[in-house]
């Protein structure tokens, strides 16, 4: 199926990438994304490479900001991801894919992952130890984000659940310009095993599952 009417395709239903299957609670979407499709079951609509994906970009909450301020833990980007001025952190899309059944035919119905190879954020405490949380890696079904773990150079985890995708708050699916699609409004929020791993590393108690990271917005190319 093109691109373009597998987007289509998609939009109509209500969802893409970030808003897939991001509907429950935390605890509501921890199953594989795989594990539970029948194999007779044929995708609606499918597509098999993101590597044209433009970029996700997540505004990054102000209450998060402060936080971070008042633990002297000073953010940054990592390799080819960027923050601008206005608290914008950017991570371009690297490749990834996404499968879409009828809805009840197969739980959950949206499945894949988004890459985001080469990219990433730092997380530097005064005086103390460095955190980059790199290599994103979205799974659109458990709505959820993990990524590779570094301190002070020395890799914590590889893959470790960081982030939970709340697609409750997403808009409908835009077209921008360029041959591209555009959803946003997706509220990122910290999974526990990553509040467990900052409090631990930099000897604080203030990080807890839930915070609002920021909200997502997602730009993919269509051609």
């Amino acid at each position: 199926m093109p691109i373009k009417q597998t987007l289509l395709t998609l939009s109509a239903a209500g969802v893409l990438t970030f808003g897939f299957a991001a509907c429950g609670d935390d605890n509501d979407t921890e199953s594989s994304s795989t594990e539970n499709t029948p194999a007779a079951v044929e995708p609606a609509a499918e597509v098999a490479d993101l590597s044209n994906g433009v970029d996700t970009q997540v505004t990054l909450d102000a209450g998060f900001v402060e936080a971070l301020g008042t633990l002297k833990l000073t953010p940054a980007p990592v390799g080819d991801a960027e923050i601008t001025d206005a608290g914008v952190a950017k991570f371009p899309i690297t490749g990834g894919n996404v499968t879409y059944y009828t809805p009840g035919t197969v739980e959950p119905y949206v499945q894949g992952e988004i890459d985001h190879a080469g990219a990433g954020l730092s997380l530097t405490a005064d005086g103390g130890p460095k955190v980059e949380l790199t290599d994103f890696v979205i799974d659109p079904g458990a709505s959820v984000l993990t990524g590779k773990v570094t301190v002070d150079g020395e890799v914590a985890a590889e893959s470790a659940p960081l982030f939970f995708l709340d697609g409750r708050t997403l808009n409908p699916l835009e077209t921008g310009p360029n041959d591209t699609a555009i959803l946003e409004g997706t509220t990122v929020k910290l999974k526990q095993e990553a509040a467990d791993l900052l409090n631990q590393t930099f000897e604080v108690e203030a990080l807890e599952a839930g915070l609002v990271i920021g909200v997502a917005k997602i730009t993919v190319k269509t051609a």
